[in-house]
């Protein structure tokens, strides 16, 4: 049975009696996103859009050689890392593997009645009948103010979308060890709906999973409290600093063992990337699972001895955002021995060798390197965001993506198929790929056309700004071919026009 992603927590706002419902004057204006459930009058494409846009720009991928592999839940780091855990009845479901709609949108096509659980992320589906659910993590960034006191994270945050009279019930994988019997732990889930925080009950736990209920989708996610700090299955996530030779300098994180912890440190390390320092990080695949108790620290040693800092890290309640990383340099060569350990006691929970392998990236410069007077844009930062949006208010429009020549437009019909297969997160899109404004997507919501029309316009409004004939397939698709907000059939729908343009 794959045991808990690693969950956390963060604290957020107090919660009232009686119903778990957060006051309105306590989220302190925390947008959050509407429930999908038809109740809410919310359609599947609007409903999370608010979550979608509020993620960092930085979020954007830097380039392939580069990805961190940490986004890939891997089956390895589902299992436990806990012997005591094993040990616990965990009941077993039929395992499906999921269509991936884009970096954290997934999709399962279930055909009859049953309970199923998703090969990638641990959630467990109970369902009427047959039925499509498309589902993504998130992160617990977005919903800090929601808890406080002694409520916690218990694993990863998810938006569920399905029509929630078929899909009878949610198992969220936790992190919490139970083996500990003298620890009380009470299970309850955060259910963000209509910009406030409810606290609902679950229906049941076992030693991976926390069992809901369902009353209506939107983002849900396991919280806990616990009579003393818990015992989690965490992770650690070695990133090399590359692109310089003989430089052996690493990033570590420390997390819970769960999508939600591994989503945010993915996205660290893409700000990094990203950054205008020439530093590029790329994931060191080495065992990642140990144990990690709540408000304890911990010390990371190294042989033959590097520069650490800092000295030592408290695990605890909160984001790994918070939380930082430890950064090692060494002046020699590999190996690296690596070793955490609790800086109290000195026992180790994890250790790792980086040898000379794993130190040598063969990093693709081709794909970097303008060619033709051709320049590749893999991502946009927030200062050149905010340089085009300038630029733009003074009435300057500049064009985001050149082409190598001059070439048909893109026709409406064209604009239409891929407006159709944009994804409800095309706002992001349109700011970090296709250089739009804020109060673009304003001025286009105002003819309060269907998301469609919406879709299109905003695309419209991309060839409208470029010069004539540096609008055409080619450009779209090096735009958005990079980018993880992008939905798969949106590039796939573009390489075939690309093809049938080759073929005439």
């Amino acid at each position: 049975m794959m045991v808990a992603h690693m969950a956390h927590y963060e604290e957020t706002t107090q919660l009232t009696d009686g119903n778990g419902e957060v006051s309105p004057s306590d989220l302190k204006d925390h947008p959050a996103e509407s429930s999908h459930s038809s109740t809410d009058n919310t359609s599947t494409e609007e409903s999370s859009e608010e979550e979608e846009t509020q993620e960092e720009e930085a979020e954007r991928d830097s380039d392939s050689d580069t990805r961190p592999r940490a986004e890939n839940h891997t089956e390895e780091q589902r299992q436990s890392c806990c012997e005591k855990c094993q040990a616990l009845k965990n009941p077993k479901y039929e395992v499906i593997t999921p269509r991936k709609m884009s970096r954290d949108r997934l999709q399962l096509q279930l055909d009859a009645e049953g309970v199923y659980e998703c090969s990638d992320t641990g959630l467990v589906f109970e369902v009427s009948q047959c039925v499509k659910i498309t589902y993504c993590v998130l992160s617990w960034s977005k919903f800090s103010t929601f808890l406080s006191g002694s409520w916690k994270f218990a694993g990863p945050i998810f938006d569920v979308d399905c029509d929630p009279s078929i899909l009878k019930s949610v198992q969220f994988p936790h992190s919490l060890c139970l083996a500990d019997k003298d620890n009380e732990v009470k299970f309850s889930v955060l259910h963000v709906k209509n910009s406030r925080g409810l606290i609902e009950p679950s229906a049941d736990h076992s030693g991976s999973h926390v069992k809901w209920n369902v009353s209506s989708l939107s983002p849900v996610g396991p919280i806990v409290q616990t009579s003393k700090s818990a015992e989690h299955h965490g992770v650690v996530q070695v990133f090399k600093e590359v692109g310089h030779e003989n430089s052996f300098s690493f990033r570590v994180y420390l997390a819970g063992n769960n999508c939600s912890d591994i989503k945010d440190i993915r996205r660290a390390v893409r700000r990094a990337n990203n950054c205008k320092n020439n530093k590029k990080y790329i994931h060191v695949d080495k065992p990642p699972t140990c144990m990690l108790e709540e408000n304890r620290r911990y010390r990371l040693i190294s042989e033959p001895m590097g520069h650490i800092t800092p000295e030592d890290m408290l695990f605890s309640p909160v984001i790994v955002e918070v939380k930082g990383y430890f950064e090692v340099f060494f002046e020699e060569s590999p190996p690296f021995k690596l070793s955490l350990t609790e800086a109290e006691s000195g026992h180790t929970v994890w250790t790792a060798t980086i040898r000379e392998g794993d130190c040598v990236h063969h990093i693709d410069e081709t794909s970097r390197k303008p060619s033709k007077g051709k320049k590749r844009h893999s991502s946009t930062s927030e200062e050149e965001l905010c340089h085009k949006h300038i630029k733009k208010a003074r009435g300057i429009d500049e064009p985001d993506c050149n082409a190598t020549s001059a070439a048909p437009d893109l026709t409406d019909q064209q604009l239409m198929l891929v407006a159709k297969r944009m994804g409800k997160e095309w706002k992001v899109v349109a700011i970090s790929c296709l250089g739009l404004s804020k109060q673009d997507l304003e001025e286009l919501e105002v003819a309060e056309e269907s998301v469609t029309m919406l879709k299109f316009n905003m695309l419209e409004r991309w060839r409208r700004r470029q010069p004539k004939g540096k609008a055409g397939i080619q450009e779209l698709h090096k735009c958005l071919k990079d980018n993880d907000d992008v939905p798969n059939e949106v590039i796939a729908v573009l390489d075939e026009m690309l093809q049938n343009n080759s073929a005439t």
